[in-house]
């Protein structure tokens, strides 16, 4: 489990977690778990593009991510941000179902795109991944107060200011979506940045604990999932989902009992 290809997988998997977690945080306090699930799936269609010319899975998922997360935040300040995601989402599709069916191993290509293979990640996809991560933990630091103010207070910034912050955010977004999609696929990769997110907002209130305790149930809802996906051959996606809902799931449980004993001691 931890010889030959597993270390690429356990490397991979482990940084995008954390970035996962940290970035999803900020998904979570700012509403915009939709956005989370768009911007992955529409980097659907870089990846399916990069898979029919030949060129790095990475650069198709990363372009593509980069070009959603600005059309949403440029289109959506003219008007509805869902409506905005909603277009460029069902866009990006169009286009990454006319690539894939241009493929002869569309099937296989559509599967790991959607799904996820971290158990097929080479060694030559931990050097691009260690780097995304550094600048997306780099992004969030620099970004940290600005952002946590104007997600507490939304209308706080105003004009060009508020652009910026809204689409440094989605950019972020961007990079972490380039990161995990092949350790979780596009279909399941807003699980890993809202599921942790929402159990920690639930558990404490403190911002930087919250974000650390994000990335750290992140952290152990990968490593889980791909311990029991290597011995069991289910995918990893599945496992993620659903220790990702159970860990939601008892941070409610715990906050309610917590809430409960408070009242019932004034």
């Amino acid at each position: 489990m931890f010889s030959g290809f597993m270390v690429n997988a356990w490397v991979v998997a482990s940084l995008a977690a954390v970035v996962g977690g940290a970035v999803g945080f900020f998904v979570v306090m700012r509403g915009a778990s939709f956005v989370a699930h768009a911007i992955p799936n529409g980097s659907f269609a870089g990846a399916a593009g990069a898979t029919l010319i030949g060129s790095s899975t990475l650069a198709g998922l990363g372009l593509f991510s980069v070009a959603g997360a600005l059309g949403i935040g440029l289109l959506g300040r003219r008007g509805r941000r869902d409506v905005a995601t909603a277009l460029m989402l069902v866009f990006m599709l169009g286009l990454g179902a006319l690539f894939l069916s241009f493929s002869a191993e569309n099937s296989e290509a559509a599967y790991s795109l959607l799904f996820g293979e971290v158990l097929g990640i080479s060694a030559n996809e931990i050097a691009p991944t260690l780097a995304l991560s550094a600048l997306g933990l780099l992004v969030l630091a620099l970004l940290w107060r600005p952002l946590l103010l104007d997600s507490v207070l939304p209308g706080r910034s105003s004009g060009r200011r508020a652009l910026a912050i809204d689409l440094a955010f989605l950019l972020l977004v961007a990079i972490t979506t380039t990161m995990t999609v092949p350790v979780v696929g596009t279909t399941l990769i807003f699980t890993l940045m809202i599921a942790p997110a929402a159990a920690a907002r639930a558990l404490t209130a403190r911002p930087g604990f919250a974000l650390a305790l994000s990335a750290l149930l992140a952290l152990v809802t990968v490593w889980a999932a791909i311990a029991l996906s290597y011995t069991t051959n289910w995918p990893v996606g599945f496992f993620v989902g659903a220790f990702g809902a159970s860990a939601y799931a008892a941070s409610r449980v715990v906050a309610w009992s917590r809430d409960r004993r408070s009242v019932q001691a004034q």
